[in-house]
């Protein structure tokens, strides 16, 4: 059985394919129409994911979308008539859309769907599951549990918020739920918001500035914006918000309380900001500590699955597997509305035809998240030499030697190699590496390649073999969404003078010997990478600890800020005309900028939105 999962129209639309439950194919809108949280219809997408199963629609048992639209508009007409006359302007502006477009969403799918089938039948294909459902169902049946609790937190769906489910072979059944408008992730938002960074964007910003801050105001969102019980059960003050009826985040009476309007878009970053952000994680990661404990109390199962746009704090995360209450902890890779797709699809499977899952107990069922496209080598070449490109085509021991070369002369290095990721993070397919042993890496990155802040952190990936010597982690951390400490015995003994700077004066002072995947706080974002889902990023690791003794590179997504992660060889050779980076490697195709016809070069610094 044949199953294409959808998610559309809010942001990061996505297709994904299973097959008896296996998953064949999954991609975000995004990479291939390289506009950033692409919310469009995802023809793209949809498109590759049948290629990859090598079958059109017509080969495919039923298309299944990640929500129920009829229940979300329930949901803002009784927001509406809740809060009348307050909110209208919204109102005037969400209702023709509504009406004209997203009340007909079935009929909008078939009409959109019929250009993939030849025989231009759609009658019953059509499934809807529910948005919880979808992320509950995208986290415990990839994951390695025969039993598991499944905590989905996000803005909203439908109506939850925030909810608890028991995942037990192949079946699934929600027990808790809270509901809209009370919502963790949306606390966040309004302080992405309040902060001056883009919602449904900049949250990660928001928690990479954290540790510059001191939670100053912690106490005064804990007695005035929510009231939180001891199973974490939460109740958000909506007078301090505008997001249920309003076109902003805040409202007055949240500006009043800390002190003043919403930070401008782009403006410098202060102390404040810091001194929120650290705040406003220091609640969140309480919240979701006082959830996992209570969950852990009342179910006494051990092992945990997460998923929703929450589950993409890291920080977090790390706090949740350091507390203990639960033995493991898996997480969807693709845990935001993309991986929607992917569970809309799982759960059909699974929930509506009640077909068996099969599990190894070891591997998870995600493939490393390499589920996109990838390019063979002939196709690579030509795409390349159609674009412009000098290369030089090496086996593949002399293309890691290479690499090596390039990383411990200083450059950052671009590095293109089998199936794209699903998911936000870049791990070692679509990614741009660098030396964490070089104190001036972090700021080269991020100033002359990525063009972005220069407070913002870069995860280490390291073998996986090799983690427990260099972080305070001895667990699978796959898919970069655990935080752990440096190793203590790697960490560099701060200095009188060092140790009393503030915010953004700690960000030069290397911390440990591998300064630029320590944060000031000395907690690193790690990729544990393993042979059996990434062969050669593995092998390019191993070279590069052959030769320095390190087993950890800088990895971050191939890219620059505002930009999709690049999906075809052109857009990696585009990305590196257009910034500082110096090396490039595409499969076996190995480039260096010296090498390049400057005629080619571009400018990114503008190129794209900020995100």
């Amino acid at each position: 059985m044949r199953l294409l999962g959808i998610s559309a129209f809010y942001h990061d639309s996505a297709a994904a394919l299973i097959e008896d439950g296996a998953i064949i194919a999954a991609a975000q809108e995004e990479r291939f129409t390289r506009k950033k949280h692409d919310p469009g219809f995802p023809e793209h997408a949809i498109a590759y994911c049948l290629d990859a199963a090598g079958g059109t629609l017509d080969d495919v048992d039923h298309v299944v979308f990640f929500e129920k639209p009829l229940i979300k508009f329930e949901r803002l007409l009784e927001t509406y008539l809740a809060n009348a006359p307050r909110g209208f302007q919204s109102f005037r502006m969400a209702i023709p859309v509504w009406i004209k477009e997203k009340l007909f969403q079935k009929s909008n799918l078939e009409k959109a769907l019929k250009s993939f089938a030849p025989s231009g039948k759609l009658a019953d294909k059509l499934l809807f599951a529910e948005h919880h459902q979808s992320h509950a169902a995208s986290a415990f049946f990839p994951s390695p549990f025969e039993e598991a609790v499944v905590l989905t937190m996000d803005g909203v769906g439908e109506w939850a918020t925030t909810s608890v489910s028991i995942g037990r072979g192949n079946s699934l059944t929600i027990e808790q739920e809270i509901q809209w408008p009370h919502s963790i992730g949306l606390l966040y938002s309004a302080f992405t918001y309040y902060t001056g960074f883009k919602v449904n964007s900049g949250e990660y910003k928001v928690m990479g500035l954290a540790p510059y801050g001191e939670p100053k105001y912690a106490d005064l969102i804990f007695d005035n914006l929510l009231d939180v019980k001891e199973d974490g059960s939460f109740w958000l003050d909506q007078s301090y918000f505008n997001y249920a009826t309003g076109l902003t985040m805040t409202s007055d009476k949240f500006h009043e309380l800390f002190g003043g309007p919403p930070q401008d878009a782009e403006s410098r970053v202060t102390q404040r900001e810091m001194d929120l952000a650290a705040s406003v994680q220091l609640v969140t990661e309480e919240i979701m500590l006082k959830i996992t404990r209570n969950l852990s109390k009342t179910y006494g199962i051990p092992n945990l699955c997460l998923a929703g746009g929450v589950a993409l704090n890291c920080v977090g995360n790390g706090k949740i597997l350091r507390d203990g209450h639960f033995e493991r902890l898996w997480i969807q890779p693709a845990a935001g509305d993309a991986g929607g797709s992917l569970g809309a699809a799982l759960a059909a499977y699974h929930l509506h035809f009640d077909r068996p899952r099969q599990i190894n107990g070891t591997l998870d069922a995600m493939r490393g998240s390499y589920l996109g496209p990838e390019f063979s080598q002939t196709d690579i070449e030509t795409r390349l030499t159609s674009a412009g490109a000098h290369f030089e085509v090496l086996d593949d021991e002399k293309l890691y030697g290479a690499t090596v070369d390039s990383l411990v002369s200083g450059d950052g290095v671009g590095w293109f190699q089998g199936r794209m990721e699903f998911g936000p993070r870049a791990l070692g397919a679509r990614s741009i590496l660098g030396d964490p042993r070089n104190p001036e890496m972090q700021k080269m990155l991020n100033l002359k390649i990525k063009y972005r802040e220069s407070f913002r952190p870069f995860a280490p990936s390291v073998l996986r073999e090799d983690a427990a010597a260099y972080f305070d982690l001895d667990e699978d951390s796959p898919y970069m969404l655990l935080v752990a400490d440096v190793k203590q015995n790697r960490r560099r003994t701060m200095s009188g003078a060092e140790e009393k700077l503030f915010g953004i004066d700690k960000l030069n002072i290397a911390r440990s010997d591998i300064p630029a995947v320590t944060h000031v706080d000395y907690s690193a974002r790690v990729q544990t990478v393993h042979a059996e889902t990434n062969a050669r990023y593995h092998a390019l690791l191993t070279a590069f600890k052959e030769r320095t003794g390190c087993p950890v590179l800088v990895n971050t997504s191939f890219n620059v800020r505002g930009e999709p992660i690049v999906c075809t060889p052109e857009d990696a050779f585009r990305c590196f005309m257009g910034t500082q980076m110096e090396t490039l490697a595409v499969g076996n195709c190995f480039l260096r900028k010296q090498d390049q016809d400057k005629s080619l070069s571009l400018d990114y610094t503008h190129e794209f939105e900020l995100d």
